[in-house]
């Protein structure tokens, strides 16, 4: 599975974060205005070494910082650090994750066992609660024929977990954007292959760095995603993530635009620097 072209520091830990960070914590009790209308929620995979050992302690830490959501991976797709989930129901899980505060609507799950154990995961979805089911990656290939195949299997799983009751959405990285069939990003083709009765988008941010803004897709394909991974560079260099609002990116665009996209909830994300979270709620519970 390829996951994002990462930059793994993201084992640092807890402590880290709260060092990293010098917004008071009274700001995080002023909540969503103005722009920001949707839940703000982080992904579960940016803290994986921490959930793993103690998810109780990490959720809870997050819910001080004022998330009010938690997007998981598959701790059976995933593995590594998530292993250790594994051995829980979606049930057992989600009593877990409430208990602390936190709600969970949305998870990771990988193309590979979305191919193998399709059914299996469906039911953890539905027994862990979400309403999205998010595949993490897996339509780049090679050929312009292979991505449409892979387009049409997804269409049949998406079809199946929405008889299920979840809605299917499927997560870019950068390579869907730098690939490209007749000058044309592969993530375009995405969008026309995908049917969008079956299968919504998640975007993800990061693909300013290449020069693409959310803002543009939300705009010219209305209602055909979810939700968005956000990230933020450093202007004076753009492999630098940093605290959302001190970067490239403008957000007030970005949120003005969600709204036509169809963005029910946003997720911080930012995988070589974990102690962004902290700052990055607080700024968006202030734009």
């Amino acid at each position: 599975m390829k996951r994002r072209q990462f930059l793994t520091k993201s084992g640092m830990g807890m402590a880290s974060m709260a060092v990293m960070s010098q917004i008071p914590h009274a700001s995080y009790a002023l909540g969503t205005t103005n722009i920001v209308k949707q839940p703000i929620g982080f992904q579960s995979y940016v803290l994986r070494e921490a959930i793993g050992k103690d998810i109780t302690k990490t959720l809870s830490e997050m819910v001080g910082f004022g998330y009010e959501h938690v997007e998981m991976c598959s701790p059976s797709g995933y593995k590594g650090p998530f292993e250790p989930l594994a051995k829980y129901s979606g049930t057992e899980l989600k009593k877990i994750i409430s208990d602390t505060g936190i709600q969970c609507h949305s998870s990771h799950f990988t193309f590979r066992e979305m191919r193998t154990n399709l059914e299996e995961r469906i039911d953890f979805a539905n027994q862990l609660g979400l309403k999205h089911f998010v595949c993490s990656g897996g339509l780049d290939a090679p050929t312009l024929d292979e991505v449409k195949q892979k387009c049409d299997e997804l269409n049949e799983m998406g079809r199946k977990i929405k008889a299920g009751g979840l809605v299917t959405g499927y997560h870019n990285h950068n390579v869907e954007f730098e690939h490209e069939f007749n000058g044309r990003p592969e993530y375009d083709i995405l969008l026309e292959e995908l049917d969008s009765d079956l299968v919504k988008m998640q975007f993800q941010t990061a693909v300013i760095t290449l020069g693409y803004k959310a803002a543009t897709y939300f705009e010219k394909y209305p209602g055909r995603f979810i939700s968005a991974h956000l990230q933020d560079y450093s202007p004076s260099d753009t492999t630098k993530e940093i605290v959302l609002g001190q970067g490239i990116t403008d957000w007030k665009e970005f949120f003005e635009a969600s709204k036509k996209g169809g963005l029910e909830v946003v997720y911080v994300e930012m995988e070589s620097n974990p102690g962004t979270l902290e700052g990055s709620v607080a700024y968006l519970k202030n734009l």
